[in-house]
């Protein structure tokens, strides 16, 4: 069916499996089955209505951080706690759309909560609320998001007391905390950690505030195996020790346990794409080269994180002699590599290379530099059809559409006066 899509749709295009990724979210929902817990798509990974109405029959809500992706979320039927609306430096458009959805808002910050305030005015209209946590511990650094200390990321753990009394005298009546500090991760512990912060801070704002902490949001840090030789994150391994950590602390604290909350975007849907991709140019530098027809503007992941990797292979190149060459693009950038140094069968212009495991931020995090346009996308739907779920950017419709508008502009200053209104001295 690949050789047919191919010839079909031409390349580049990012392909994705419909039955793979219903199988990865039923499976979430059977590790954690008997807990008290929602999965919340991160919308960032994979913005695509096609895809969000697979992961809703799911029972799946959606983790939102624009007004782009509140609107995708809605046009997938998302209601109300169906959103949670994790943003930073949160404008006040955004706060107000998020507020009249009834999503449940995470607050980054102590500034957007006073937003929060001024956006209610005295009335009592948000009954739950969510603060992000920045724990300032720099045992929790991470390669891709860095430490706590240096991220722009969540309220001080100690202004956490602060925050929950002023969500108080707003009318809020039912709190969460929400943190992030682990990316990508294929161990249990970075993601057991983060649960042992909540729950230590859930702990001290019920002793200061007398606020019970009503969930728990460990982010989307559960990470999958971009190389051949990465073993899986086994996900029954983490359901064990999160359900051992719950009942241990509402048990000595007798209380109900948290529920618990993901927003995982990677695991559900990262190893479920492909980026497919035909060779344009062999050639021979310092190095071996093989461009392709797709570029960084189509998957940025290997240009802009050190030691990002994704996986290449030639789908119908007999094995033979390898070359050992670099993937790149036609960008004016030297980071435009999907990979260096890989050992690919000899290859030609016309042959088909698949760049695995894009699923999850490849598409999303597009650009157009250089003019260099985002691909389609399509769907292998369960029955074996492929269907197209976004189409290929054009120069005319997209690229340049921002270049036909109203005439608009500002009249120059009457002649004499500077652009400030004063009087230039040689006219005084």
């Amino acid at each position: 069916m690949l050789r047919e899509t191919v010839e079909h749709f031409g390349t580049p295009f990012h392909l994705y499996d419909e039955q793979g990724i219903s199988d990865t979210c039923a499976h979430f929902n059977e590790t954690f089955a008997g807990l008290s817990f929602r999965e919340y798509f991160a919308v960032k990974a994979l913005p695509n209505p096609a895809i969000l109405e697979i992961l809703q029959n799911h029972g799946f809500g959606y983790d939102c951080s624009s007004l782009p992706e509140l609107d995708l979320a809605r046009r997938a039927g998302a209601r109300a706690h169906d959103v949670f609306f994790t943003s930073n430096n949160t404008s006040r458009d955004e706060l107000a759309a998020a507020v009249g959805r009834s999503a449940l808002v995470n607050i980054d910050d102590m500034a957007v909560l006073e937003k929060l305030a001024e956006l209610l005015g005295g009335s009592h209209g948000v009954d739950t609320l969510s603060l992000r946590v920045n724990p300032g511990d720099a045992k929790s650094a991470n390669a891709f998001l860095g430490s706590p200390r240096d991220a722009k990321f969540g309220i001080p753990t100690h202004r956490l007391a602060e925050a929950v009394t002023r969500a108080r005298e707003l009318g809020v009546r039912h709190m969460g905390l929400h943190m992030m500090v682990a990316s990508n991760v294929l161990d249990v512990a970075p993601i057991a950690q983060t649960l042992d912060i909540l729950l230590a801070h859930a702990g001290m704002i019920h002793e200061r505030t007398g606020v019970v902490v009503e969930f728990l949001n460990l982010g989307g840090g559960i990470g999958i195996p971009y190389r051949p030789t990465d073993r899986a994150f086994d996900l029954a391994a983490l359901s064990r020790a999160l359900r051992s950590r719950l009942t241990e602390w509402a048990r000595t604290r007798r209380t109900e346990i948290p529920r618990l909350c993901f927003e995982s975007g990677r695991y559900i849907t990262g190893p479920h794409g492909v980026l497919v991709t035909s060779v344009v140019n062999r050639m021979s530098k310092w190095r071996e080269y093989v461009g392709v027809d797709a570029s960084m503007s189509s998957l940025m992941r290997p240009g802009l994180y050190t030691g990002a990797y994704h996986h290449i292979t030639a789908p119908w190149i007999e094995d033979g002699i390898s070359h050992t060459v670099d993937v790149v693009g036609s960008l004016c950038e030297n980071n435009d590599k999907f990979g260096t140094d890989r050992e690919l069968p000899a290859l030609a212009e016309g042959d088909t290379l698949l760049i695995h495991d894009t699923g999850a931020h490849g598409h999303s995090m597009g650009f157009t530099y250089n003019g260099r346009l985002r691909p389609k996308e399509l769907l292998l739907r369960s029955d074996g059809s492929v269907q197209l779920i976004r189409r290929a950017e054009e120069q005319e419709r997209d690229h340049f559409s921002t270049l036909a508008f109203p005439p608009d502009g500002i009249p120059a200053p009457p002649r004499g006066l500077r652009p400030d209104g004063a009087l230039h001295e040689a006219t005084v």
